[in-house]
Parts: structure tokens; sequence; C-alpha cells
């Protein structure tokens, strides 16, 4: 969350020639309801099998860059499809950086209290901390990983294009 997959996704997709494709919005659409309403209304489990549904969807899609949400990999089962039919890029940053990027928003379902409710800023930095703890075994398998903390966005755009270039010669020359 707060990465910066919905900046750079469309831009990596135009740098490439590629269409753009976020899953959450996916689901919002076929839903007719915001991620937060869909957390709220269907609960977590709900929305994690809508996200796999989507997955399904979009592992057939070629010459596409999907924006993920943060906890769609986190799954071993997810994890495998997406490896399978293409590159896992995972956009690094520090726990205090995500914090800083998501203190604000208010449509982050995971970063909430138990009502509902805003965290302070240190409960939103241990719970982001213990969010990225959990999902890092699978963050650290990406194909990709790239530093966004400090970086300009085209730099590391051209970054991963060179990068992801790379992974698909790999692939094809094995």
């Amino acid at each position: 969350m707060g990465s910066g997959k919905s900046t750079l996704g469309p831009i990596l997709a135009n740098t490439l020639g590629y269409d753009f494709v976020d899953v959450d919005r996916m689901i919002e659409q076929k839903s007719g309801k915001s991620i937060s309403e869909v957390f709220q209304e269907l609960g977590e489990e709900k929305f994690r099998q809508m996200e796999r549904d989507a997955l399904h969807e979009v592992v057939g899609m070629r010459d596409a860059v999907v924006s993920l949400g943060g906890g769609a990999i986190a799954n071993e089962e997810n994890f495998q499809l997406v490896h399978a039919y293409g590159f896992i890029v995972y956009l690094r940053m520090s726990p205090e950086e995500a914090t800083r990027r998501m203190r604000h928003k208010v449509n982050r379902p995971l970063l909430k209290g138990a009502e509902g409710e805003m965290l302070d800023e240190e409960a939103l930095r241990k719970k982001i901390t213990d969010l990225m703890k959990k999902r890092e075994q699978f963050y650290t398998r990406a194909d990709v990983i790239i530093e966004t903390e400090r970086q300009r966005i085209g730099t590391t755009v051209d970054d991963l294009v060179k990068l992801l270039r790379v992974q698909m010669t790999r692939r094809s020359n094995p």
C-alpha cells in the first residue's frame, strides 16, 4: 500500500506499449462497491475470493501491466499463479515511508482500527510494519525488486523497464 503502484503502473504500461489493469478497480466495477465497502459489508474473506477470481481473469492477458493490491500475492496459491504467467515486481519502501504516504488516506480498510476508526501515526506505523513483515516472505521472492522511496518516478520507470527486459530475456532463453 502506498508504494506507487497506481502511479507507476500506467506510466510503465505506456512506456512498454502495454495495457494497464488495476485488480482493485476490477473488483470495484464488478461488485459496484468501493474496496472499503466490500471489506465493510462483505468482509476480508469475500474480498480475497473476489481478488482470486480477478487474478484468474488477468493472468490470461497478454501485454499488460497489472496492479495488485498489497495482499494479493501474500498467499502461496496467488503467488504461484501470478508468477507462472508474468513477472512480479516489488516496489519496496520502508514502513516509515509507507506510514508517511498513508497517514491521511481514509480508504484503506486494513489500516483502520477494530471499529473502522482512523489510527494515530504510531498505531498506523505498527500496523503497516506488521503487515509488511507478514507479507515480506512473498514480496522478497519477486522477479524484480526496486526501491521507490527516494527516486524520481521517471528514473524508477526507466530502471523497471531495464530490469523487466532482463527478466524477459532470461525466460525466453533459459
